[in-house]
């Protein structure tokens, strides 16, 4: 593999160097980095696409797009047509017509991960023609990328649905850093989760992991070591991709929470900040600068948020604390008190394969920062400003968004959410 050639070299290089001038030295190095940076950002903008055609590959499994069909006396199972899957892209506002979503569809074809279910057609066509997911039949090209994606992947969400704290908010140099990990304790983790049979291959991952993109030295400066090092996950895996993301030249990731099933729908992409849009109660668009889907390791008013860098090569992460949408805070007594100026309101939302689309924040009672337009929320009536008063029956009115967000998080997929809602006068 490329990028592993270049590793090994490193070293290597880094001999014949040493005997050069400091300044020679320093730019020969400055030169085999930025090449592992850019193969790096270039796998990065791949991990992104195989992560957002398996999650459009669950939500049309989930909306029965993706079905046994017959053609020709002759059943194809798990596939799609072509036309009418364009049609559900437009409908559910991943594309804005049916040219745009030919495109998007072209990016997965020519990344194989769909094709026509004969291979006859190397162009994805607006027609009733039958297509199906690599993933759906067994021929997904497992190339060395792709398996060291699936593997950190697969790591991820073993070391999210645990409860060894092993990835966490963590501090250094003055600065907090999330979804951080300790590469010792990574490292052991992974022998004792029988993952890797010693820590020299142990270590040896997480330098593969770091190399495609998939973790990262908080600050940049170290290749992965066995050690007291900090390093942290810089892809979060859970995060809803829009599929109009595959058309960009460039990979944005969105910040956000590690551990968060929810999404915000991204706006002003070319910009240098990162925004989300927000319905507030008077259907009045709102930017919240930073906002990300979740803030469950994030208090309120003071910590900060991480906002994750598109490349190796990129300044370290910055923090920056988005504002909340609440004007004024009230006590779960002035909510429940008869005849005052709130309505309460229940939701049943049902989460879709990457979550359920809304941000909860704030501290009892805690309030919905924000919803994404296009999520299941939004479709339900769920609007920003909104105080929660119970989760699937409990109340929860004295209680934290942290708390809030878990019960969510370990809950059913279906939640029914009371909340109540300020009457405008």
């Amino acid at each position: 593999m490329a990028v592993r050639a270049e590793t090994t070299s490193l070293s290597r290089l880094t001999q014949c160097y040493c005997g050069l001038a400091p300044f020679v030295f320093s730019r020969a190095m400055d030169r085999i980095g930025t090449t592992m940076q850019k193969k790096a950002a270039e796998l990065e903008r791949l991990a992104e696409v195989l992560v957002t055609g398996e999650q459009l590959r669950l939500r049309l499994h989930e909306g029965k797009v993706i079905k046994d069909r017959r053609h020709h006396l002759r059943t194809y199972p798990n596939c799609f047509v072509a036309k009418e899957l364009i049609d559900w892209l437009i409908e559910h506002k991943e594309a804005s017509d049916r040219d745009t979503a030919i495109k998007i569809m072209q990016k997965l074809l020519d990344q194989s991960i769909v094709h026509h279910v004969c291979d006859e057609h190397r162009e994805f066509k607006d027609m009733k023609l039958l297509y199906r997911f690599r993933k759906d039949d067994g021929t997904f090209p497992l190339d060395s990328e792709a398996k060291v994606f699936m593997r950190g992947q697969r790591l991820y969400e073993k070391l999210m649905n645990t409860e060894n704290n092993l990835v966490q908010t963590r501090e250094e140099e003055g600065m907090a850093f999330e979804r951080a990990l300790v590469a010792s304790e990574f490292i052991d983790w992974l022998l004792q989760e029988a993952e890797m049979p010693t820590r020299e291959e142990a270590e040896q991952l997480g330098r593969r992991l770091l190399e495609h993109g998939i973790i990262q030295h908080v600050t940049n400066k170290h290749h992965f070591v066995d050690g007291p090092l900090l390093y942290q996950f810089r892809m979060n895996f859970r995060r809803r991709r829009r599929l109009i993301e595959l058309l960009h030249e460039r990979s944005r990731g969105i910040p956000e929470s590690h551990d968060s099933p929810f999404c915000l729908r991204k706006q002003n992409s070319d910009g240098g900040n990162t925004s989300f849009l927000s319905v507030s109660p008077t259907k009045e668009i709102k930017v919240a600068v930073g906002v990300r889907r979740s803030s469950m390791s994030s208090s309120c008013g003071s910590s900060g948020y991480y906002s994750s860098s598109p490349t190796l090569s990129s300044s370290p992460p910055v923090l920056c604390n988005p504002k909340s949408v609440v004007k004024r805070q009230v006590t779960p007594e002035e909510l429940l008190t008869p005849g005052g100026p709130f309505m309460k309101k229940t939701f049943t939302i049902v989460g879709d394969a990457v979550g359920w689309g809304f941000v909860v924040r704030g501290s009892k009672p805690c309030h919905i920062q924000a919803v994404d337009p296009g999520g299941p929320a939004a479709a339900v009536g769920m609007k920003v400003c909104q105080f929660v008063v119970s989760v699937n029956g409990l109340n929860v009115l004295c209680h934290d968004y942290r708390t809030v967000s878990n019960l969510i998080l370990t809950g059913p997929r279906t939640i029914v959410m009371e909340v109540m809602e300020e009457m405008l006068v």
